[in-house]
């Protein structure tokens, strides 16, 4: 998710320029980094493929995803804060990819119990005393819905056997990163970046909301205009989006699932994002 004007889920963007500057004979240091650019770049093939899913290609590229135990994982972050990985990217087919006020043919198998936990541990990845309790609130957010889905919340760090866990990426950034659903499961790693300390908790339970919202399938509500990002259109086509009764064809200037948030958010579902949820589960 991003706010207006920032370009969020870029890490370290000003170390890259800064070793993009090549001189003549390169440190090791710099040859390293430079050959890990190039191992991270993304291919035309993998473009293409995020198009065939009816997916924004626009700044779509390849991180080393952070997991709540220090590694990294290889995934392709496209549309600001929406991950998926090889795996995900082989499968997905272009008719089972999106959907409007907008969904994913990947949903989470209902009805379900989602235990969430909010992670506690170390390294900089545990979420704040303002981070918890937005969590929670968002947590309540979902609760609160007529739905086949039910969320239970806990804190702590053993985190392997829960559907769901929220952490903290210590970048320095706004906003946050999840992924889409997969096999009937929500997608199991939220991330909510460092830089959210410095927003109220209202808009660090938006945050949190929105990106809960794709891990169980939500896609962005602007996603065909990225109006809330101040564009005017995407590079995806309308293809193969199918409508969700009972919410607008337009942009919906309430709802948590725009693809960006200002600092003055309420945190709580607007009308319409209600009524999707409750007709998918």
């Amino acid at each position: 998710m991003k706010t207006p004007k920032i370009l969020l889920g870029i890490l370290a963007s000003g170390a890259l320029l800064s070793s993009c500057q090549k001189q003549d004979t390169p440190t090791p240091e710099e040859a390293k980094m430079e050959e890990t650019t190039k191992q991270l770049k993304i291919s035309k093939e993998e473009l293409k493929q995020i198009a065939n899913l009816h997916f924004n290609t626009k700044d779509a590229e390849v991180i080393d995803f952070l997991l709540p135990n220090g590694e990294t994982k290889k995934s392709f972050l496209i549309e600001g804060d929406i991950l998926l990985d090889q795996e995900q990217l082989e499968s997905m087919s272009s008719a089972k990819a999106t959907a409007k006020q907008y969904r994913t043919y990947n949903l989470v198998s209902t009805p379900r119990n989602i235990n969430v936990i909010g992670f506690t541990g170390g390294s900089g990845q545990g979420l704040t005393s303002k981070q918890r309790s937005a969590l929670q609130r968002a947590i309540n957010n979902y609760n609160s819905l007529n739905i086949g889905l039910n969320f239970t919340l806990t804190f702590g760090t053993n985190y392997g056997p829960y559907d769901i866990v929220v952490y903290q990426n210590p970048n320095g950034e706004a906003g946050g990163v999840a992924g889409f659903p997969n096999g009937g499961d929500p997608y199991k790693y939220v991330q909510i970046f460092s830089g959210m300390e410095n927003y109220s908790t209202a808009t660090n339970e938006h945050v949190m909301t929105h990106e809960i919202g794709h891990s169980v399938g939500l896609r962005h509500t602007d996603w065909f205009s990225r109006q809330s990002c101040g564009q005017s259109g995407e590079s995806s086509g309308a293809d193969g989006a199918v409508h969700i009764p009972g919410t607008p064809t337009g942009y919906d200037s309430n709802s948590i699932m725009l693809a960006c948030f200002s600092s003055s958010e309420s945190g709580n579902f607007g009308y319409y994002d209600q009524v999707a949820l409750e007709y998918l589960y």
